[in-house]
Order: structure tokens, then C-alpha cells, then sequence
């Protein structure tokens, strides 16, 4: 008994000498090298923010780093740590003595500089993963990949330029994924990214770039490429026809770009393929007969081309269809024969502006998982049945510019029934019915999730409904081209997320409302700051002033009021100055009188300014020189005089966007009157009796001659003038209209004159 508790010293004691003796042990493995160690504090050196905590005195032990056994700095991984550097040097020196690096990972900083540094890509050997996406680095790529070892390279989302050298990939032999997407690269594709000695190469992503040219052939050595990604580019020419040998491809994503001609049907050997995109392109010809071979595909994404004929019947058996998107284009057929029963994953359906007719399958109502449908602008036959609530994820819904859509009332008493509706677009419908008061509900509660309301271009009577202010995640409201009269509601002002309104081209009439002018959206920041951009399930293009279209994801309208060609009258209210987050303002074509607002100068954010055809008097504010976003400006046609304040914004515009006033001075011909080197005094401004010493009465009196006889002529042109004017303005601000479109409300326009 005596015995035991000394064995159990003796081995208490041994335990702390094994654990003394690996402690020591897996120290000296890990002994950092003084060498490595100096190169390290150099790079924190250079960072001017967060200092890092690298104090111990192994670097071994540092965060981020990990040696190997002799000491030598393996991996260097310090991703999403808000580093920055001091003078923007990146600091490829001191890297360069990193000479074991096999991972070197700095993503999602804000590290610049220029990365065309031979010592830097030269001396790392071993490197195998090189990852420093969504910084801020500039310049050229180097010559050549740093290793023969590197499997990963991550260049994505910094600003890097110019061409991708050929010989880049040169010894590349092991690399399997490679990103510079988001960057402005130029030039073409490199054709020797594909080599036969580059067999495991899976991932390409070239997307989002100036790339230029056509896709080389050559793809097709890739043999185990799953994702090639080059969207969003400026390539053209045809796909080239040894993609479809990349049996394993799993994604072709080529969309924004000018590519042309047919769709081979050769591509139905890409048995893998789960997603192809070829949107916005200049695809021509019918598509792939046997495009349906493909029963692995998930997401179609066809729209924005030229591809005619009908919809094979084929895709049927793409029964793994989670998105179909073939949009504008010259698509066709009875729409009647499809059986959408098949598609039990589908939840995107995008076939606008398309030759489709027929009536719009029940069967649609059985894709239980679905959450969007575009079909506007065919010939189908479409009425809104109760079915439609059987879609309890539908949040996505624009049916307008159809046939036999009738009776509104009814048709948004069922949809309000689809409580999780976020965009509701019935554009170009229900045609000169009224637009309903009341939707038969005592305590509405319908549409509590609409983000998005679009019932524009319907021809539609009434006054504004009080049951849109109960509409509390309401963000865009779309009423223009119809006939509503009445005043604007004072409880608009009320609306908590309003922030885009368009009911142009109505009969609206009366004053615009003081309290119109309290929308939170567009008065407070930090009101605007809680609008959560969250996603949409289809895209929305919004036209740009360069080639291509610009695409959202989500709602994205600028701040707007759009109130032009109505009847509105009596002052522009002072409290219009309270708007200040608003950058659209256009109440042009009304019978707005008194003087323009001081105030509107405090809209700071103000991009596009239109209050011309009003009978709007005095100057022009001085303070308008402040507006220094303003890309557009309209005051023409109006009763205003005196000098156009001077600054380089306002001189800026064309002299049209000031005629029919009596204004002088740059961008018009006729200069201000001066008086000893200063403008002439404001004729308003003096007394009766000094007026009439200095009114030349025989001129006045020929002048009335000559205007009597110019509006008994010239009335009517003038007239026809404000309607072509307006006309021109509502072709500016259309979004995503094509010939259809324009057509009928060109037609709609004239009935409206005559």
C-alpha cells in the first residue's frame, strides 16, 4: 500500500518530462528562419492599416503563417483584413524572399500597386495557390505563371490591364482554375491557356473585362474543362466549333458580348452541361433541334438574340429545368402545345417579347416551385385565373401587352392573393377600362410585400386609388400614359418607400401638394440607407449610353419624379427643396406659373432637371449654379427673363434647353444688356413712372402686330411642337421597349392630339 503513491510520483514525473521534451521538440521544427522573419515584418512594415500582431518571436507562430519543418514560410493567408498599404508599393521585394511559399492568399484587402514585378513572380517556385482577388492592384501581368507547381490563380476583381501575354501559361502544366474576371483586360483571349499538357484545367473566367475578337479555337484540348465564363466582353464571331469536343463542360457562360450566327446542334454532346448563357449576344437561326439530349441542364438563358422558328419540343425532356429565359426574340409557335406539368423544378420563366400565341397553359400553375413569369409583349391569350395563387413562391409576375387582359378589378382582387408578390407588371392591358377604387375588401391587406407596380400605358380612367396608400413596401409606382384625373393625393407624401413615381402623359390637375413633397425615400439618408437592395428573380435592363445595356439584379430605379404632360398648375411648391436625395425631377408640360423655386437648389443630388412648357416667370435662380450633377436641363418655353446664371454647368447645355423666354446671355446668341460693365437692372425691379419713359411705344405697338399675326400662323406648330417635344422625351426615358412598344403609344399619341 506503501508503494503505490511513489510509482505514482515517478510517473507523473515522467508524463511532464515527454510532454517538456515534445514541446521542445515541435519548437525547434518550427523555428522560424531569421530570413523569413525579416521579410515578414518588412511587409507589415508597408501596411499603413490594421497592424498586425506579429510579436512572438517564432513567425512560425504568427497569424496567418504556417512553416514546414525546416522553418521556411509555407503559407501567407491574410484574407478579408482590411490591409492597405503605405504609398501603394506592393511589396513584391519582400515577398520574393518568401521562397517556399506554396500559398499565398491576401483576397478581399485593399492592397494596390503594381503586380509587373519579375523578382516577385520569378523566385516563388513552389507556389500552388495565388489568390489575391478584390484588391486594388494595377498595371500588366508578368510575363509568365511564377511555378510549374500552381494549381489555383485568383486575379479577379482588382485593375489590371492590357493583354494577357501568350506565354503566360507557358509552364503552367498543373493549373486547374484561373479568374481574372472583373478587371479591364484587353485583347484577345489567349488561345495557349489550352495545351496538351494542361489536361486538368476546370475553371475559366474571363467575364466582366474589354476582352476583344474572336474566341479562338482551341478550348477543346481543356479535356476536363467544366466552367468556361467570358461574359460581358466585347468578343464576336461564332462559337467555335471545338467547344462542343469539351465533353465535360459543365457551364458556358457568354453572356453581353457580340457573338453571332447559329447555335450549332453539335452542342447536344455536352451530355454534362448544366448551364448555358449566351444572352444579349446576335445569335441567329432556330434553336438546337435536339437541345433536349442535354436532360442535365438547369438554366437556358437564351434572351437578347435573333433566333427565330418555334420552341423545340425536345426541351421537354429538360426535366431538371430550374430557369428558362429566351426573351426578345423572334421565338414563335403555339405556346398551347407545351406541357409545363413536365418542368416540376422550374421556378423562372422568361418569354417576353417573342411571337408566342395561343392561351397561356394551365399546366404553368403546376411548376409549384415557381417565382417568376415574364411573358409581356406576345400574342398570347391571357386572363389572370384564381389558379394563380397556387404559386405560393411567385414573387415575379408581368403579363401586360397580351390579348383579352381584361376586367382589373378582378384580375388584382386574385392577385392579391399571392401574398408574396414583390414585382407586379401589367403594362399595356385592361385598355380604357377604369382603374378600380376599392378592391371589395373591408380591411385591405393585400400586397404587403410589392416593391414594384406597373400599370402604365393602359389607357386607364379614375383618380389615383386611396388602397395604393396602404401599399407600405411600395418603391415604384408606374402609372404614366393612362388617363387619370384628378388631383395628386397628399397622402403619396406618406408612402414609406416610395422613391420612384411615374404618371406622366395623364389629366392630372390642380397644385402639386405641399405635403407630396415629405417622401421619406427621398428626404432622409438615413431613411434611404435602411432600403435594402435585396435580389429579384429576373433581371431588369436599364439602357446606357454606352453599347451595353446596363443589368440589375435587384430594383434599381434613379430617385424620380416623373409628372410631365399633365394638367398640373398654380406654383412649384418651396417645399420641393426637402427632396434632397432625389436625381430626376421632370414636371415639363404643365400650366405651372410664379417663379421657380430657389429651393430646388438644394437638391444636390439632382441629375436631370425638366420644367420647361409651363408658364413659369422671373429668373432663372443663381443658386442653380450649385446643381453640379445636373447631365440634363430643360427651362425652354416658358415666361422667363433675364441673364442665365454663369457656370460651366449651366453653359454647358445646349441653347434649346433655354429658348422661348426672353433669357440672355451663354449658351444663347443674344448677350445681356450692360450698364458700365455690369448686367443691365432687372426692368421688373423699376417704378411704373420710369418704365413708361422708357418703353418705345411704336416698336411695342409693331411687335403686337407681328406676334398676332406669328400665333394666328404659327399657334398650331408650336402646339404640335410640345406634343412632338413631349413625344421625344418619353422615347428618352423608355426602358426595355422595343418596336412594339413604341408603336402603339406613337399611335396612342396622335389619337390623343387629334
Amino acid at each position: 500500500m506503501l508503494v503505490q503513491p511513489a510509482n505514482h510520483a515517478m510517473v507523473s514525473s515522467l508524463s511532464r518530462f515527454l510532454l517538456i521534451f515534445m514541446l521542445l521538440f515541435t519548437h525547434n521544427i518550427h523555428a522560424c528562419i531569421q530570413t523569413q522573419r525579416i521579410s515578414l515584418l518588412s511587409i507589415a512594415f508597408t501596411l499603413s492599416s490594421p497592424s498586425l500582431n506579429w510579436t512572438s518571436s517564432s513567425c512560425c507562430y504568427w497569424e496567418g503563417i504556417t512553416c514546414n519543418r525546416d522553418g521556411w514560410v509555407t503559407h501567407l493567408q491574410l484574407p478579408s483584413k482590411g490591409l492597405k498599404l503605405k504609398g501603394g508599393i506592393f511589396p513584391s521585394l519582400s515577398l520574393a524572399n518568401l521562397t517556399h511559399l506554396t500559398h499565398l492568399n491576401l483576397s478581399h484587402n485593399s492592397l494596390s500597386g503594381s503586380l509587373d514585378q519579375t523578382e516577385f513572380f520569378l523566385s516563388l517556385n513552389y507556389l500552388e495557390i495565388l489568390d489575391l482577388s478584390y484588391n486594388l492592384l494595377f498595371g500588366v501581368l508578368p510575363s509568365s505563371l511564377p511555378s510549374s507547381h500552381i494549381r489555383m490563380v485568383d486575379f479577379s476583381s482588382n485593375r489590371l490591364h492590357g493583354a494577357i501575354p501568350s506565354s503566360f501559361f507557358q509552364q503552367a502544366w498543373n493549373l486547374t482554375s484561373f479568374n481574372v474576371s472583373n478587371n479591364t483586360f484587353s485583347g484577345p483571349i489567349p488561345s495557349s491557356i489550352c495545351h496538351p499538357s494542361s489536361s486538368s484545367l476546370r475553371h475559366l473566367d474571363f467575364s466582366f473585362n474589354n476582352f476583344n475578337g474572336s474566341i479562338s479555337s482551341g478550348l477543346g484540348k481543356c479535356s476536363e474543362l467544366q466552367v468556361f465564363r467570358a461574359g460581358y466582353n466585347y468578343l464576336s464571331g461564332s462559337l467555335p466549333e471545338d467547344i462542343f469536343n469539351s465533353t465535360t463542360l459543365e457551364e458556358i457562360s457568354l453572356p453581353l458580348n457580340s457573338l453571332y450566327g447559329a447555335v450549332s446542334d453539335r452542342i447536344s454532346n455536352l451530355t454534362n452541361l448544366t448551364t448555358l448563357d449566351l444572352s444579349y449576344n446576335q445569335l441567329s437561326g432556330v434553336i438546337p433541334l435536339h437541345l433536349g439530349k442535354l436532360s442535365k441542364l438547369k438554366h437556358i438563358i437564351l434572351d437578347f438574340n435573333y433566333l427565330e422558328g418555334s420552341f423545340p419540343l425536345s426541351l421537354m425532356n429538360c426535366t431538371n429545368l430550374v430557369e428558362l429565359r429566351m426573351g426578345a426574340n423572334n421565338l414563335g409557335g403555339d405556346i398551347s402545345m407545351l406541357n409545363f406539368s413536365k418542368f416540376s423544378q422550374l421556378r423562372k420563366l422568361d418569354l417576353r417579347k417573342n411571337n408566342f400565341f395561343g392561351i397561356l397553359p394551365r399546366s404553368l400553375y403546376s411548376c409549384k416551385f415557381l417565382k417568376a413569369i415574364r411573358v409581356n409583349y406576345n400574342n398570347l391569350e391571357v386572363q389572370i385565373q384564381s389558379d394563380v395563387v397556387s404559386l405560393k413562391s411567385l414573387s415575379f409576375l408581368s403579363l401586360g401587352g397580351n390579348k383579352r387582359l381584361t376586367n382589373v378589378k378582378e384580375a388584382l382582387k386574385i392577385l392579391m392573393g399571392c401574398k408574396f408578390l414583390v414585382v407586379l407588371s401589367l403594362a399595356s392591358s385592361f385598355v380604357g377600362e377604369e382603374l378600380p377604387a376599392d378592391l371589395g375588401t373591408v380591411d385591405f391587406d393585400g400586397f404587403q410585400n410589392l416593391r414594384l407596380l406597373d400599370l402604365s400605358s393602359c389607357n386607364l380612367t379614375g383618380q389615383i386609388p386611396l388602397w395604393i396608400s396602404k401599399l407600405k413596401m411600395l418603391e415604384i409606382l408606374d402609372l404614366n400614359q393612362n388617363r387619370i384625373t384628378g388631383s395628386i393625393p397628399s397622402w403619396m407624401g406618406n408612402l414609406p418607400r416610395l422613391y420612384t413615381l411615374s404618371m406622366e402623359s395623364n389629366l392630372l390637375s390642380g397644385q402639386l401638394p405641399k405635403q407630396f413633397c415629405r417622401l421619406p425615400m427621398l428626404v432622409s439618408e438615413q431613411a434611404a440607407a435602411q432600403l435594402h437592395r435585396t435580389d429579384i428573380e429576373l433581371p431588369i435592363y436599364i439602357p446606357s449610353v454606352h453599347a451595353k445595356p446596363l443589368q440589375y439584379n435587384y430594383l434599381f430605379y434613379a430617385p424620380s419624379i416623373y409628372l410631365r404632360d399633365n394638367c398640373l398648375s398654380g406654383n412649384i411648391p418651396i417645399e420641393i427643396g426637402q427632396l434632397q436625395l432625389l436625381q430626376l425631377l421632370d414636371l415639363s408640360a404643365n400650366n405651372f406659373s410664379g417663379n421657380i423655386p430657389d429651393q430646388i437648389s438644394n437638391l444636390k443630388h439632382m441629375e436631370r432637371l425638366d420644367l420647361s412648357m409651363n408658364h413659369l416667370s422671373g429668373k432663372i435662380p443663381a443658386s442653380f449654379t450649385g446643381l453640379n450633377f445636373l447631365s440634363s436641363f430643360n427651362v425652354s418655353y416658358n415666361n422667363l427673363g433675364g441673364p442665365i446664371p454663369s457656370s460651366t454647368q449651366l453653359q454647358s447645355f445646349n441653347a434649346s434647353a433655354f429658348e422661348g423666354n426672353q433669357l440672355c446671355g451663354a449658351p444663347l446668341r443674344n448677350k445681356c444688356q450692360t450698364t458700365e460693365g455690369a448686367d443691365a437692372p432687372d426692368m421688373s425691379t423699376q417704378d411704373a413712372d420710369t418704365k413708361e419713359h422708357q418703353i418705345p411705344w411704336f416698336y411695342v405697338s409693331v411687335a403686337l402686330g407681328f406676334i398676332t399675326g406669328f400665333w394666328g400662323v404659327c399657334g398650331p406648330l408650336v402646339l404640335m411642337t410640345k406634343w412632338r417635344y413631349a413625344y421625344y422625351h418619353f422615347l428618352d426615358n423608355v426602358q426595355d421597349r422595343f418596336h412594339v412598344m413604341i408603336a402603339k403609344r406613337m399611335a396612342s399619341m396622335k389619337r390623343r392630339f387629334v
